[in-house]
Formats: structure tokens, sequence, C-alpha cells
């Protein structure tokens, strides 16, 4: 079966099938265009993206008919946890891991970063509050992207951070 675009999300996509089956990605194969995977069902799909940037999120639909829904499900992986005390810790630590060019993941009010022993390692050194769990990495900061708020009036989590860092 071939993919070349992302149909919906199950988050919003109200049209429902049969059957639902899941195709099991890793964090890091939801940036690639194209690949070859099979399902939890055993289906091979081709994924072939043509737009530049995409990226498959949580829940995505790849495939949907009556009797079929194939839906995105990003694994759990060995991740690094940072509970930031306050919010310049949490500038301090969004700006050690940048140097670092490592991706960055955010969980509500806590950094994720794919398991690595040295960083692990170096971060419990400087003092800051980390464990390693098993988790899903599915909200990537992207530094390209302007931080905006959504509607509650106030400023985002991410433009806190960035006003704490310019100062």
């Amino acid at each position: 079966m071939l993919v070349r675009e992302i149909i919906g999300n199950t988050a919003t996509h109200t049209r429902s099938s049969e059957e639902t089956d899941v195709l099991p990605l890793e964090w890091f194969e939801t940036t690639r265009r194209i690949q070859r995977k099979h399902t939890t069902a055993g289906r091979e799909v081709a994924l072939k993206f043509t737009k530049e940037g995409q990226q498959l999120q949580q829940h995505d639909i790849l495939y949907q008919d009556d009797a079929l829904m194939i839906v995105v499900d990003i694994l759990p992986c060995d991740a690094i946890v940072i509970t930031p005390r306050n919010m310049a810790e949490m500038a301090k630590v969004c700006y050690e891991i940048g140097n670092k060019h490592l991706p960055l993941f955010l969980e509500g009010e806590q950094l994720l970063i794919p398991a690595d022993e040295p960083l692990f390692r170096w971060l419990h050194a400087a003092g800051y509050p980390v464990v390693k769990e098993k988790r899903q990495l599915l909200h990537i900061l992207r530094t390209n992207v302007q931080p905006h708020a959504h509607g509650n009036g106030g400023p985002s989590f991410f433009e806190k951070i960035l006003e704490l860092a310019s100062k």
C-alpha cells in the first residue's frame, strides 16, 4: 500500500472503519519522507511524502475506507526526563541542550530527550532534576517556528522560556 499524504488525525476525524490497524513508528522515523514499514497486522505500507517538512504525529490516519483505517502509533523509548524547578532553570536546560543540537520534546512542564548516557550523567552532575523513563516523544520543540498563545490571553509556556532566556 502506497501512502502519499496524511488523511487526518483520530483526535479530530469523525469517520470510522470496521477495523483499525496500527503502524508503529520510532520517534525518529516520523520525519522520514520515504520508508517501508509493516503494520501490527502485517500489512506493508510504503510512505512517500513529497511535501517538505511533513512530520507524522501520534494517531495520524494514513489510509481509510469503510473496512480499514491505518493509524500511526509512536512507540515509547528510553528517554531522559527533566522537570525544571523554575523558569530560569528551564531556560538554562533548553540553552544547554540546544547547544548540543539534540532533539528536545515538551510534555506539560517536563522536557524529554532521547536517552543518552553521557548527557544524563552531565545533567545529573550539573544538579538538574533528571530521571530515565520509557516515554513517547511526541511534541518536539522547533526553534524555527514562532511561539504563540492559543486564545488564553497570556503568553505561552514557550514564550515565557524565551523571555527569561533573553534577559
